[in-house]
């Protein structure tokens, strides 16, 4: 990926479709098929890619360079030497250690994959010689692309639903497969079974991008002019017109631009210039130019014109969905969105366009191989969480039982009205290093505490009622509401009653309506336990006069 610096300062970037990498910080359990994965699983992975009819597909590579698969492997996608579908990644040991640049696939389907030294993979469906390898036997694994590729370093690729294209280092373009309608740029339709350098226009021209719509192909040449060739019929080759080109054609209408960075959909594309201004063309069923209507665009129009600056555009081929994101980082997206046809940019809460695709896109694929920076990076909350009880950084420590909890005032405050108000002047505890708690157990305390730093509670439902004590106390409502949760999550027969008796004590009526019926349904056990039979004598009453009233000894 070339990239460059705008007058700005921010990075703009020569970006394919779906072959370009990033690295962000982003949730990937937002795509369905992550979400299986533990965060230990999570957190060596560097590198993603979610693909499929139905986003049901997945690649992605460890920081020790592995690439695992798994999903439904239709046309045998995943590359895992079978035709079976697994729920659990599977290791591809062809691509171990090999490190991935670039990723595509194509809808037909199949997969395309470039690594650092220049190599060239493709599997998956090959009725069209997508593959590249002269043949239209379908590859269950990687196989290396070697016919007229073999002395060249391969830095990108582009897959449309059944057609190729790769870039090398030199800026070469090269394609192949199924060329119906001119997509592989050689000036017939005859389909081509290995890779053929694209000539005509781009033969002295150095591309530094290239990226494929269905059955279109389009490349950003190092001067910022942008060429098209293949099918037309909605004007995504923004020509002018919507008739075939069986040879890459300059978009005219781009003319004294400097493009940096195109997309395609479906049937659409867009380009965005090193001014950062956003330019769209094609198919419009789904509002996916951005223009306000569904009017079919044969040349490039200019959307976007009284946003600031736009930074990074995003479509895919598998998808009608356009996105983009400004210099500010707001987020926007227009197209086909979970069935909803949005004409105009909308304005999200996203951070990254990445998040636009695996919640809104139909099918929720990944525009682009993902790059997820793990770095030593932390977030203010994950941060936080760390800092609790750490001799080193606190400023203030709670000795509670004979044992020291260290904690930071500043979070105390700014979490917790009870601490705001106890850190005023005119309480000692202001001036205190250390102070002593009596009326709490070291545990309970302690996790109070922790919950101040990590919004998170673990205790047995036993110490929960004491934590439910302290909330009362200290009026933390959500933790209180978090204590009976716990609670209910642990009642058996043993507990019920002294659980009942706790909820009464504490005016927990969600909690004393759960445990009231709980040991309804389960009289005769409750009422052999001891528990029952050292509760307080008017609770016992109310108890009993309560379950009466619900017609527990009818029988």
């Amino acid at each position: 990926v070339k990239t460059g610096s705008s007058s700005t300062g921010s990075c703009c970037f020569y970006l394919c479709q779906l072959t370009c990498t990033v690295s962000i910080m982003v949730d990937l359990t937002k795509w369905p098929l992550f979400s299986l994965m533990s965060p230990q699983e999570l957190s060596t992975i560097r590198k993603a890619y979610v693909f499929g009819t139905s986003a049901n597909e997945a690649i992605y590579i460890t920081s020790d360079d592995e690439v695992y698969a798994f999903g439904l492997n239709c046309s045998n996608c995943l590359g895992t030497g079978d035709s079976q579908c697994t729920i659990v990644p599977k290791k591809v040991d062809i691509l171990s250690g090999r490190k991935v640049v670039s990723l595509s696939y194509g809808s037909g389907p199949h997969i395309l994959l470039a690594t650092e030294d220049g190599e060239l993979f493709a599997w998956g469906h090959n009725g069209y010689s997508q593959l590249g390898n002269g043949t239209t036997n379908q590859g269950v694994a990687p196989v290396l692309v070697s016919a007229t590729l073999l002395n060249r370093k391969v830095t990108e690729v582009a897959c449309g639903s059944h057609h190729s294209m790769a870039l090398t280092d030199s800026g070469e373009v090269y394609a192949w497969g199924y060329n119906n309608c001119g997509q592989v740029g050689s000036g017939s339709t005859a389909n081509q079974p290995t890779p053929r350098r694209v000539s005509s226009c781009l033969q002295n021209r150095v591309a530094v991008s290239i990226v494929c719509g269905q059955t279109s192909s389009l490349a950003v040449v190092d001067n910022g002019e942008v060429y098209g060739w293949g099918y037309n019929g909605n004007g995504q080759l923004g020509l002018g017109n919507n008739g075939n080109q069986l040879t890459p054609c300059r978009l005219v209408a781009l003319q004294g631009l400097c493009v940096q960075q195109v997309v395609s959909g479906y049937a659409h594309s867009l380009a965005l210039t090193d001014e950062g201004l956003l330019y769209a063309w094609g198919a419009n069923t789904y509002g996916q130019l951005g223009t306000g209507n569904k009017s079919n665009q044969l040349s490039p129009v200019q959307i976007m014109t009284e946003k600031e600056r736009i930074v990074e555009i995003a479509a895919c081929h598998s998808t009608h969905t356009s996105a983009a994101k400004t210099q500010s980082g707001q987020v926007y997206m227009w197209g086909q969105c979970r069935g909803q046809s949005i004409i105009l940019p909308y304005l999200t809460h996203f951070g990254c366009t990445d998040d636009v695709f695996a919640c809104f896109a139909t099918p929720s694929v990944m525009w682009r191989l993902l790059s997820v920076d793990y770095d030593d990076y932390l977030t203010v909350a994950q941060s936080l969480k760390k800092e609790f009880d750490n001799p080193e950084t606190a400023d203030l420590k709670f000795c509670v039982d004979g044992k020291y909890i260290y904690v930071h005032k500043a979070v105390l405050k700014i979490r917790c009205e009870h601490f705001r108000s106890m850190f005023q002047s005119h309480w000692n505890e202001d001036l205190k290093e250390v102070i002593e708690i009596d009326q709490f157990s070291f545990p309970v305390y302690r996790s109070f505490l922790e919950f101040l730093y990590t919004d998170n509670v673990e205790l047995p439902p036993e110490d929960a009622i004491g934590l439910l004590d302290l909330a009362t106390s200290y009026c933390e409502n959500r933790l209180k509401r978090l204590c009976q949760h716990i609670i209910k999550r642990g009642i058996t027969v043993d507990n019920a009653f002294s659980l009942l008796s706790a909820a009464v004590r504490y005016d927990a009526e969600d909690l004393e309506d759960f445990c009231f019926k709980f040991c309804v349904n389960h009289l005769t056990e409750v009422t052999q336990t001891a528990a029952f039979w050292q509760i307080d004598g008017n609770l016992l009453k109310d108890f009993i006069c309560r379950a009466s009233r619900c017609g527990a000894f009818r029988n």
